[in-house]
């Protein structure tokens, strides 16, 4: 089959043609960047934090009785409270271990610092996520030590309710690592934290600890530094590692154990994550991505709408040209032309007019993910997504013109003797 029947036919219907065109454009260029948006927002839920999720769960806790005036014994006791909770927690048979955290991965809630391998540079290399932890953070938390140590228990500082900005130790991720000392081991080396002219020695390294930010793309999304110190205050949150199988049975021991250790205290909600102010980690990441998960949910909706558009438009727009054409149908079924004949020309015909519109689509689907780059740093989409975008559009426009090019296929050649 020839091109210049289908040219000469789509001459007479420009419109028809051009707008049709346009929307097959335009939904490919969209559809093509929503595929991508939501396969990003789908790697987003599913990489790991780097900790044991399975087996943790958290407990946000606060003392009724505990001293408020600040001073070192008032310090001195709010960390015997917190030592002698943990003891408590520690001493269950179905626990395997215990830590006092300030904030968590995906918690919403630690603390962002500037880092360089200099002294007094306030803003350094870019900002990190920093964690606070004892000696029993990283097997509580799961994580994975890949070098060096971790802390004992005569390291880890504790006091006032804030961080240390110049802690003498620091454990640090393999993203972190590999970034700041990218022509050797990070082990030994110093580090300034929030332009601080006091260094750092790392003394472990981590594969992995996901920072507060679900949103963060990029290898910056580990970029975490673990200090050694166990913060005193009125409230405190605790991270519990449960023995493999022993999560739920944890949970409820775990409530009963920390009342009998101190009556005086409450376990309030653990924020929006659980009622009863105990909650397993997973929960917590299923709510920290809740946000990333409609949003996809969202955009796929979109896409099939779009998708559907289109192919009703293709649908219509093809059968509306067969009613217009029934008697050059019959002439042409009266000279011999056979059913699939007629079937293929409108198949090509919309072949035609789809992959012109995908041509431009293309050309406008990288233009839109080059403007949402600029403005808002998102990720550059990989050509491949074109490629299947193309296909699909194409793909879409054969089925939907299927129904009409049957039926032309079906107009007898006695239309042919008919009187228009």
């Amino acid at each position: 089959m020839t091109a210049h029947p289908i040219l000469a036919a789509l001459r007479k219907h420009k419109a028809g043609t051009f707008l049709l065109g346009l929307q097959i454009a335009l939904t490919l260029a969209i559809v093509c960047n929503l595929i991508f948006i939501v396969a990003v927002r789908m790697q987003r839920l599913h990489r790991p934090t780097g900790m044991n999720e399975h087996d943790l769960f958290v407990v946000t806790q606060q003392y009724i009785d505990a001293p408020t005036s600040g001073d070192a014994a008032a310090l001195q006791k709010l960390d015997a409270m917190q030592l002698a909770d943990l003891a408590a927690l520690r001493s269950m048979p179905n626990i395997m271990s215990a830590t006092t955290v300030t904030a968590l991965p995906l918690s919403e809630g630690n603390i962002t610092d500037s880092i360089a391998l200099k002294p007094g540079q306030p803003h350094g290399l870019g900002r990190i996520n920093v964690f606070t932890g004892d000696a029993h953070t990283v097997q509580t938390l799961g994580l994975h030590l890949i070098a060096g140590r971790n802390f004992n228990s005569i390291e880890v500082a504790h006091g006032e309710s804030r961080l240390q900005s110049e802690p003498a130790l620091v454990i640090v991720t393999q993203a972190l690592a590999e970034k700041l000392f990218p022509q050797g081991s990070a082990l030994g080396k110093p580090i300034y934290l929030g332009g601080s002219s006091t260094p750092s020695v790392v003394i472990g390294v981590v594969a992995r600890m996901q920072g507060s930010d679900s949103t963060t793309s990029g290898s910056e999304a580990w970029d975490s530094v673990l200090m050694p110190a166990r913060v005193a205050g009125t409230s405190t949150m605790y991270a519990v590692r449960a023995k493999p199988g022993q999560l739920q049975a944890a949970m409820r021991e775990a409530r009963k154990a920390l009342y009998a250790a101190d009556p005086l205290r409450i376990i309030p909600p653990v924020r929006r994550y659980d009622p009863e102010g105990i909650a397993p980690f997973a929960q917590w990441r299923r709510v920290s991505y809740t946000l990333d998960q409609l949003s996809a949910q969202v955009l796929i909706v979109i896409c099939v709408i779009l998708l559907v558009i289109t192919g009703i438009g293709m649908t219509g727009l093809t059968s509306f040209w067969v009613r217009q054409r029934h008697k050059q149908i019959g002439i042409r079924r009266a000279l011999g032309a056979r059913r699939i004949d007629i079937l293929r020309y409108f198949q090509a015909e919309n072949l035609f007019i789809a992959s012109g519109g995908c041509t431009v689509g293309v050309v406008l689907a990288i233009g839109i993910n080059l403007m949402l780059l600029r403005m808002f740093q998102t990720d550059r989409m990989p050509l491949w997504y074109v490629f299947v975008a193309v296909v699909m559009i194409l793909a879409l426009g054969q089925i939907a013109v299927f129904a009409p090019a049957r039926r032309a296929s079906n107009v007898p050649p006695a239309v042919a003797t008919r009187s228009v």
